[in-house]
């Protein structure tokens, strides 16, 4: 599969095979500390991915076997706790040497002086080689991470399901969205099947993986911030809040979605006791391997608020492994990043259908991964990478765990759109006065122009 030329970013294609391991631009700070003089060299890497955690453990186990540094590398699994443990873990200095970085997490990492620029380490031919994202794996004119694949969302339904209450083909408006589930748990309810899921135990994700991607391809930004009058404005989300609530209020979720983490969600779907829920193309490897399906299933454009498609579906990615800045073997901590970043493994990642490759060197010559439901979730002309919003540190309820209260409980909408935009602005405000963001209209932004810059060829 190749990517369109929007992939070239700052790349020339080069297949640079090897070159990563043998590059270490600084100084052992290992030896210099006498870290290595008891033995091996041990770095701690953490990751919140679990999507692909077999195979990472794998990639980690081989590369204690066979490392010619005296490296030993643990690797921590996290769950929707991350960010939070990552704190604590920066507090009580016990960070990992070495951090798994997303999309909506690098920024604020950045900002927390959590990592450590990676330049020194970074040949001419590598820079090439991997594409710079401002914002995304580069701040202020240093590089922090570097791309491995990105991530589409998608709307994942049960084809089985969908036979069986009727339904002909996967929703494209919110008002089909809560038709949809609620035929489907009428047709299943009796054997605990129902329509609508999604991992309500963490707000953010949830509505991050859902919320978000129906905001966006309605041409809405995803987290609540207007790119063109540079503030604010959660007002989008409320058809999409009211959508979530009536399908609960019908009973047409899941029962206990609100203690639902992500893993426990993807096991009742492969049973299929879900009729449909958002999510990252991630679940293709899922249910290849982690939580094999015993259903057929399917991936579609998540629905838009009604019908018209006037933004796009986010591209995700950008950036993968980064240094932690408080790592004292920050050495070590590049070599094993320059293994999980070399060609073969950044390959298999797409092949074993992990995740979409954002390398153009290893999109050029990957394969299409042969992972049952991998085609619903290739990038089409309604993906696109939207800017990087300015994350604040509001005061009180986040956006998620404001709407999910109303999705639960009910209340006044309105109101709650009113405070939310009160004290995200407000907090855009000092924010922007201390210089840590900047924020400016952009009176010309266009979300439908970002759609289909991914798209196969």
């Amino acid at each position: 599969m190749r990517m369109k030329k929007q992939l070239l970013l700052a790349a020339s294609g080069l297949t640079l095979a090897g070159s990563l391991v043998a590059c270490s631009g600084q100084s052992s700070e290992e030896e210099q500390s006498g870290a290595k003089s008891g033995g091996k060299t041990k770095i701690v890497y953490w990751t919140g991915d679990r999507h692909d955690s077999e195979f990472i453990k794998e990639q980690v186990d081989a590369y204690n076997r066979t490392n010619a540094d005296d490296i030993e590398v643990e690797l921590v699994i996290k769950g929707d706790d991350f960010d939070q443990a990552l704190d604590m873990s920066f507090q009580t200095s016990e960070a990992p040497d070495v951090i798994r970085v997303k999309e909506n997490t690098i920024q604020t990492f950045y900002k927390k002086g959590f990592l450590a620029p990676i330049d020194a380490y970074l040949t001419d031919e590598l820079k090439a080689k991997f594409p710079l994202m401002e914002n995304l794996n580069s701040f202020d004119g240093k590089r922090y991470s570097l791309p491995n694949y990105g991530t589409t969302m998608r709307l994942i339904y049960n084809k089985e399901l969908f036979a069986k209450a009727g339904i002909a083909a996967p929703p494209t408006t919110l008002a089909e969205l809560v038709e949809d589930a609620k035929k489907i748990t009428a047709a299943g309810k009796a054997n605990g099947e129902y329509g609508f899921a999604q991992n309500f135990k963490s707000p953010g994700s949830a509505l991050g993986r859902s919320a978000r991607v129906i905001a966006e391809t309605s041409g809405y930004g995803g987290f609540g911030y207007d790119f063109k009058t540079a503030r604010y404005d959660f007002a989008p989300f409320k058809p999409i809040i009211e959508a979530f609530k009536q399908m609960k209020d019908d009973g047409s979720m899941l029962p206990g979605v609100e203690s639902l983490d992500i893993d426990p969600l993807r096991a009742q779907f492969a049973e299929g006791k879900i009729g449909m829920y958002l999510s990252f193309s991630a679940e293709a490897g899922v249910y290849q391997s982690q939580f094999p399906a015993k259903i057929e299933w399917a991936a579609a454009p998540a629905p838009s608020i009604d019908g018209s498609v006037n933004g796009a579906s986010g591209f995700l990615g950008g950036q993968w492994l980064a240094i932690s800045s408080e790592s004292e073997h920050k050495d070590a901590a590049w070599k094993f990043m320059a293994y999980m970043y070399g060609d073969q493994i950044l390959q298999q990642y797409q092949e074993k259908g992990f995740g979409i490759a954002m390398v153009p060197s290893v999109s050029a010559v990957a394969a299409k991964p042969e992972v049952y439901g991998i085609d619903g979730f290739l990038p089409t002309a309604r993906d696109g990478v939207w800017p990087v919003y300015p994350a604040v540190p509001v005061q009180g309820a986040k956006s998620d765990d404001a709407f999910f209260k109303y999705i639960l409980s009910g209340g006044d909408l309105d109101a709650i759109v009113a405070d939310l935009n009160a004290r995200y602005n407000k907090a855009l405000d000092a924010a922007i006065a201390s210089g840590d963001v900047k924020a400016e209209p952009d009176p010309d932004f266009d979300p439908a122009r970002l759609a289909g810059q991914y798209a196969d060829e």
